[in-house]
């Protein structure tokens, strides 16, 4: 089996380990959700259903719906990470209330935040719906020929 099969299956387990993780810190850690960690779990939550129900069909007909959910989430990482990272760089107005959204609550290896964990898995979603996407145009192009 390659990578190309897997890629349903491995882009479900990816986002079954996101929200794992995500619950771990705030239920178990106790770590209050900033307002862009909580758009990140509105993005990354539905995939585990989504894409743990297609993956059980091998249904690659989903990829287009959450494709884009996948990449939406990727961005708003993105964004976090440049937030915490750069003094600055965000906008005050998001994160007035509540949490900032640039507090660290972890840094593993000096570089390892919340946000890069979450820009991590968001991207490997996205990769691995792209390589599943990929197969499914090849068959359709081989059948076409």
């Amino acid at each position: 089996m390659k990578l190309r099969d897997l890629g349903l299956y491995l882009a479900w387990m990816i986002a079954v380990i996101a929200t794992s993780g995500s619950l771990y810190f705030s239920e178990v850690r106790h770590f209050i959700p900033c307002t862009l960690c909580w758009y990140q779990r509105i993005l990354m939550y539905p995939l585990v259903i989504l894409l743990g129900i297609a993956s059980f069909r091998n249904d690659k007909r989903i990829i287009p719906y959450v494709l884009p959910m996948s990449l939406l989430g990727l961005a708003i990482a993105t964004y976090h990470v440049l937030e915490q990272n750069i003094p600055g760089f965000g906008a005050p107005a998001l994160c007035s209330a509540g949490i900032p959204c640039n507090v660290k609550y972890i840094n593993w290896l000096g570089f390892i935040s919340i946000p890069v964990l979450s820009l991590s898995a968001f991207s490997l979603v996205s990769i691995f719906l792209l390589v599943a996407l990929r197969k499914t145009k090849l068959a359709v192009e081989t059948r076409l020929a």
